[in-house]
């Protein structure tokens, strides 16, 4: 072992001991590592930056930006709607499909993204079933993690084990090249979780805490608001049509607020904000809050040829991607204190409505729209989420105390959603079939989201993770490195001497769990780095093909489930459902163990030596 080689091995030390202690950020550790490679002069300054230059680096960066596509046009939150109808409170039926739900939508966008999006779906469905987020939450978080193994793109050890391939001149990996692997992962890990779901969920601490923020189930309690919401449709000839809501007096008529409105616009029905000067067209389905008990609402319906509508959930909460609910209060120095809502005309003046007013703890009845306001009072205002958002820009009047959880949920272009998957599959073809480079097929994709406006530029840059990004490049020169100085060359020389005799299905056994356990001091990117050229150089000792031993090192680098800090996934999961270390332990091991003896049984079915 040369001096140049001991000073390689004691930085990756260094490096593993600052990424688990966690002290210093991945990212800065990773740029740290480019100086010292540099100023050393172990690698050339081109050697040690060559990661930013890297197609695979910039296909990843491309893929943040379209998983975020997908979030802000809905597509996410929707699959996760449809899982809850369909699941109803079985949990066993919840279990399969959530795992199947994630694994899909992950296999083309952030494992992270998509379970930060299911755990509150999660947590919302356990309390609904009265049982755990435990036992449903370590599912969500091994589901993404296998959404790794559906397609090339789906995770960045994939990318950069297949990077390596086209680096070394040698064949490299299809789009879906690794679903097989993946399919069966999945499988395994539903009847898995089926059978060890009993021991999650037992401790105290998994108990679903309050959230900061309320939902509107919470606000509807509060100010007593069950019961009043209708869905009432405008028929043909009704004398609602062509007016105005402040020419029609509904509120101070009937007691019916018109707080949205539903609107037909090209074959399909769009949330419109219910202001003053919304004009009513026929076909129109009114969302009303009724806040009078006295009116007749069969009567109501006959006077202005209105049809009801079927109305799902409590007091509008099946519609809050559109509707929003906050909490705001007045401002002491205030110049509305004192006036009503009539007399500020609040509707016409900020596009929301006022459909209760909690005072001196609690919600005042009847109507309250020529009530003189107060210090101390607290408004309850329902409306579109942007116009909610821009009332917490006037301060001078009013402070927005609390919005509801459901803002988190709020998709900003869901009208867009058609072009998103447009975009996703467009560029799914594209990688398919080879017409074009893997980062071409995603920027193109990138770029027809933002022409459809299903993300702006903004955030599109937002959603990068730019850590991560920063960790892949500051690793590579690690391969680079050990490749200079004999490294890798020592390293295959041990396995080698360990399982070289006994033929390549064992030496994929052993490289699996050099690669498992090394994911567990660093992240699964940063182990593919490593890992993928000590496995291409060992098949080729070997003279066999490297395919199957670059792939066992794409898996083993996404079987991360044997601690809560191998992923990121698993740090999201561990405060909601509950968990301490020892359960990622007691469950992670023997899936991985399962994962490893399925690869090391379908990899060479699929990739001969």
């Amino acid at each position: 072992m040369n001096s140049e080689l001991l000073w390689v091995l004691s930085l990756l030390l260094i490096a593993i001991v600052l990424f688990t202690t966690n002290k210093i950020r991945m990212d800065v550790v990773a740029l740290l590592v480019i100086i010292a490679f540099v100023l050393s002069g172990t690698l050339s300054l081109n050697e040690a930056t060559v990661g930013f230059s890297d197609p695979n680096v910039l296909l990843i960066a491309a893929l943040f930006v379209i998983g975020e596509g997908l979030v802000r046009t809905g597509v996410a939150y929707q699959m996760g709607d449809w899982l809850v109808r369909v699941a109803g409170s079985s949990e066993v039926k919840m279990l399969v499909l959530l795992m199947i739900c994630v694994a899909s939508l992950g296999a083309f966008m952030s494992s992270t993204g998509v379970v930060a999006i299911f755990i509150p779906v999660v947590l919302s469905v356990a309390a609904r079933m009265k049982t755990s987020p435990g036992r449903l939450m370590m599912p969500l978080g091994f589901a993404g993690l296998i959404s790794g193994l559906m397609t090339l793109v789906a995770t960045p050890p994939n990318m950069v084990v297949n990077s390596e391939l086209v680096r070394e001149g040698l064949p490299s990996f299809q789009f879906f090249s690794i679903t097989p692997i993946g399919i069966a992962v999945l499988f395994a890990g539903i009847l898995y979780m089926l059978v060890v779901r009993r021991w999650l969920g037992n401790n105290d601490n998994g108990k679903q805490k309050e959230a900061y923020r309320r939902t509107f189930r919470d606000l509807i309690r509060d100010y007593q608001l069950a019961g009043r919401a209708r869905r009432l449709a405008i028929r043909k000839g009704s004398p609602l049509v062509g007016h105005s809501l402040d020419e029609l007096h509904l509120r101070s008529r009937y007691g019916a607020n018109v707080v949205g409105i539903e609107r037909w616009r090209r074959f399909r029905r769009v949330m419109v904000s219910a202001t003053g000067g919304t004009e009513l067209r026929e076909r129109d389905v009114l969302l009303v809050d009724m806040s009078a008990s006295d009116v007749d609402l069969r009567e109501f319906c006959r006077e202005q040829m209105l049809e009801p509508m079927v109305l799902r959930g409590e007091y509008f909460s099946e519609q809050s991607r559109d509707v929003g609910l906050a909490e705001v209060s007045m401002n002491p120095d205030s110049e509305l204190l004192g006036k009503s809502l009539r007399e500020i005309k609040f509707r016409t003046r900020y596009g929301l409505n006022v459909v209760a007013i909690r005072r001196e703890g609690g919600a005042l009845p009847g109507k309250i729209v020529d009530e003189p306001l107060r210090l101390g009072d607290v408004l309850l205002v329902i409306g579109d989420w942007k116009l909610i958002r821009i009332l917490s820009t006037k301060p001078r009047n009013f402070i927005v105390l609390n919005l509801a959880a459901e803002i988190e949920t709020v998709a900003p272009a869901s009208s867009q959603a058609p072009h998103a998957l447009f975009s996703l599959a467009l560029m799914v073809a594209l990688m398919v079939t080879n017409e074009v480079p893997n980062f071409i097929a995603a920027l193109i994709a990138c770029l027809l989201m933002g022409k459809f406006r299903c993300i702006d530029m903004e955030s599109a840059y937002r959603s990068i993770h730019w850590p991560s990004i920063i960790l892949i490049v500051g690793m590579m020169p690690f391969a680079a490195a050990l490749q200079k100085t004999g490294g890798i060359e020592l390293i295959v020389n041990g396995l080698m001497d360990v399982a070289g005799s006994a033929g390549p299905q064992v030496m994929l056994v052993c490289l699996f769990i050099l690669c498992a356990s090394i994911g567990l001091f660093i992240s699964n990117t940063a182990t593919a780095v490593l890992m993928a050229p000590i496995a291409i150089a060992a098949a080729n000792q070997m003279n066999v093909s490297p395919l199957p031993f670059a792939m066992v090192i794409g898996v083993a680098a996404s079987a991360a489930f044997m601690t809560p800090v191998s992923s990121p996934v698993n740090t999201l999961i561990l405060e909601p459902g509950g968990y301490k270390f020892a359960d990622f332990i007691k469950i992670g091991v023997p899936f991985t163990i399962i994962v490893m003896l399925i690869s090391v049984f379908l990899i060479p079915l699929l990739f001969p030596f």
